[in-house]
Formats: C-alpha cells, sequence, structure tokens
C-alpha cells in the first residue's frame, strides 16, 4: 500500500493584518499518496494556487505544516529547503521558460544551477526532450513554439532534477482542448513510467476526470469534499461539488406537466441502454428532459431528468424497474410544472 509523499495538516495561509487580512486558506488537511495523480479543484479565488504554492514553501504558510516523506519542511533552513525543493517540481499555466534559451538550454538550466556539468547537462536535456516527443526541438526557441510543445519543455525542464512530486499549476488552462488532452495524458504517462506523484491544479473538472486518482474541492480556502474522483462525480455531497460535477445543471422550472424523476447514475456500465430497456421490457416511453452524464473508464455518472407517462400505474411501473437497475438511483422531482 502507498504510504503518504505530502501530508498537508492544519495548514492556514492569510495574507496581510488587520482588518484588510485576506484568510485564503483554512485548516486544511490532505495527504496525497507517492505515485497517484492527485486533483485539486475549486471556482476563482478557492485558494487552489495558494495551496500548491504551500506544498514546496513558495508560500510560506502562516501556520500548519507540510511533510514531504514525512519531513515538516516548514523546519527546514533556507539551503536545506533549496535541496528538498529538487524532489518537487512545478509547471505554470504561462510556461515561464527564458525567451533567449533554446529548448535544450531551458532544461539544461536547472542541472546548471545545481552545478551539474554541461556535458551531463545536455546529455539528460536530450533524454527529456525525447520523452516529451520533441527531440526535432532541441534548437528551437519559445516564440518558435505552440503552446503545447512550451508545456512540453516546461516539463521536461521540471522533470531535469528527477522530481518525486510534479506540481501542475492550472497546467492546461492556456492550451486549446486537444493540446490540453495531449499534455494530460503525457502526465499520466510521466505518472505511469516513471513513478511521479502529480498533483494538479485546475478549475476545470473535465481535468479532473481524464486523470486523476483523487481529488480535493477546494471553496473559500477550505476543503469542501475530497475522495476518489469516480465516488465524487456518483455522488457529491456538497453545492460546490455538484456546481462543479454538473456545471449546466438542468433546469426543471419549466418542465412540462407529467410525472418527473431524476435518475442518478452512480458507476455502472455506460453502455447499458435503461431508456430503450425501459421501453423494450415493459413498454413504457420516457422522455429525456435534461441529462448532464459523463462516462469515465467506461462507467456512467450523472444525472437525467426523465419524462414518465400521466397514468399513475405506468409511471410506478418505470420508477419501480429503474430502481431495479444495478448503480442506479430515483428520485421523484414534485412541483415541476
Amino acid at each position: 500500500m502507498a504510504e503518504p509523499i505530502i501530508q498537508i495538516q492544519h495548514l492556514n495561509k492569510t495574507f496581510g493584518e488587520g482588518p484588510t487580512a485576506v484568510h485564503a486558506l483554512d485548516d486544511i488537511n490532505l495527504e496525497i499518496m507517492a505515485g497517484e495523480i492527485f486533483g485539486i479543484i475549486g471556482l476563482s479565488g478557492a485558494g487552489k494556487s495558494t495551496l500548491v504554492r504551500c506544498m514546496n514553501l513558495l508560500e510560506r504558510p502562516t501556520a500548519g505544516t507540510v511533510l514531504f516523506n514525512g519531513q515538516d519542511i516548514t523546519k527546514l533552513k533556507t539551503r536545506e529547503l533549496r535541496e528538498a525543493r529538487h524532489a518537487i517540481s512545478m509547471i505554470f499555466q504561462s510556461f515561464n521558460l527564458l525567451m533567449q534559451r533554446t529548448a535544450l538550454d531551458n532544461i539544461c538550466f536547472p542541472l546548471e544551477l545545481i552545478g551539474v556539468k554541461r556535458a551531463e547537462a545536455v546529455k539528460k536535456a536530450r533524454e527529456l526532450l525525447k520523452i516529451v516527443g520533441l527531440e526535432d526541438k532541441e534548437k528551437a526557441y519559445p516564440a518558435q513554439m505552440s503552446g503545447g510543445q512550451k508545456q512540453r519543455v516546461a516539463i521536461a525542464r521540471a522533470l531535469a532534477t528527477d522530481p518525486k512530486v510534479l506540481l501542475c499549476d492550472e497546467a492546461t488552462s492556456a492550451l486549446d482542448p486537444n493540446t490540453t488532452l495531449s499534455i494530460l495524458a503525457l502526465l499520466q504517462e510521466l505518472n505511469q513510467k516513471l513513478g511521479v506523484t502529480v498533483v494538479v491544479i485546475t478549475h476545470q473538472m473535465n481535468v479532473i476526470e481524464e486523470i486523476c486518482h483523487r481529488v480535493a474541492i477546494l471553496d473559500g480556502g477550505v476543503v469542501a469534499e475530497q475522495g476518489a474522483v469516480a465516488d465524487i462525480f456518483a455522488d457529491p455531497k456538497t453545492d460546490i461539488g455538484r456546481q462543479l460535477v454538473y456545471p449546466n445543471g438542468v433546469r426543471i422550472d419549466k418542465l412540462p406537466p407529467a410525472h418527473v424523476i431524476r435518475v442518478a447514475f452512480n458507476g455502472g456500465s455506460s453502455y447499458e441502454p435503461l431508456i430503450a430497456s425501459l421501453a423494450i421490457d415493459l413498454g413504457i416511453k420516457a422522455n429525456i428532459l435534461g441529462a448532464d452524464t459523463r462516462n469515465i473508464d467506461g462507467k456512467a455518472f450523472g444525472t437525467m431528468l426523465l419524462g414518465l407517462p400521466e397514468s399513475q400505474a405506468e409511471a410506478a411501473r418505470a420508477i419501480e424497474y429503474i430502481r431495479s437497475q444495478p448503480n442506479v438511483t430515483v428520485e421523484e422531482v414534485p412541483d415541476h410544472g
């Protein structure tokens, strides 16, 4: 069983003092396990970026502890902390590449800072360029590369010191959807092949569902809920959780007068045709009035609003049938007219 690699205990972060102080984080408690891909999500201003910067002490917590491999890094001296940060690399939304350096030299830069000889640094940088699929771009400057290519160089640079943890602060927010998917696939590949722990900070739930194993939802500087991604998608417990999991929602104030039910899919096979089965097995037709569902690893999560026949008896039969299906819950929606 994996051990925690990062443990956040009773962490608080306040900016400023007195009546104008901003309490960015309040009593944060998290455990990130070695080798997992852990997501932290929240709306703008929730405290996500502040939290990730506290993980490597780019921001020093006002109170609380940050343990890395069991060591409280908040108590380290400057030199010790600098050495510890070699094992906790970070990539950013804006890439942060040095514009006057080639891709190869950008990757060499952190190695130069720790005194690695040029020939050894170049060899390492070329290996990393190959890993991120850019071996033909070693002489290209950032201005000559696309956003996705720049982020791949940034990832290669972050890997130069052989980190145990890769912190990704909105690393795909500046990229188009297809490029985002390619970067997420790369992060997943690095996690699997190199064993590096990945912490993903994002405001996009599709990023979480694409690669994360577990997720914490931040709201107003506190952890609203956390758990396995599948569990959160199946049954978000908080308003912010439901808002993030089902951002489009389903309005029910203008539905036609009929029996209306809300069906929640909690991780069953996404290939089971529930509505078709209802029609075939019982001869009952249901109208899909709204839906917000998604497929994660072949499993269905989300909700659907169904309009059932006006006949009370047929509606009751339909509800009983749907309730008998695995990984599905049903609730009636009153006052929908």
